[in-house]
């Protein structure tokens, strides 16, 4: 994990379990951003990326399965190339590589405070 100026994943439980159970199906190009005080539409996002469909909807599914509490909008998921997953506080957007790309949502959001996470699986689920 590269941390930025402030820690601000391990402050906010959601975002912490959302960003693991992202890693446990290796999502790739995995961050968060911090986006209170630029955006009204949440606090947080968990942008990342996989490698093929099938990996696109094993992410989606494990943070749908693995979170406490359903999102309150699910869109994508019939596609598979952009999964955007709404908990009101965080918005998830899971990626195919090309449209990843294509979007390129963190440079929208470039004054956000960001953590990137390396493409590795966590040796533990605390940071």
């Amino acid at each position: 994990m590269t941390e930025s100026t402030q820690d601000f994943v391990t402050d906010f439980p959601l975002l912490k379990q959302i960003v693991n159970l992202a890693q446990e199906k290796k999502a790739v190009q995995l961050v968060a951003m911090d986006v209170r005080g630029l955006s009204s539409i949440t606090d947080y996002f968990v942008i990342c990326s996989g490698d093929s469909e099938p990996q696109v909807k094993a992410i989606a599914d494990n943070i749908r399965k693995g979170t406490p509490k359903k999102p309150n909008h699910l869109e994508g998921y019939e596609n598979l190339n952009w999964v955007l997953m709404d908990y009101f506080d965080v918005v998830v957007h899971v990626f195919g590589k090309d449209d990843r790309d294509y979007y390129n949502i963190e440079k929208l959001w470039a004054d956000a405070p960001i953590t990137e996470f390396t493409d590795e699986a966590p040796e533990t689920t605390d940071f």
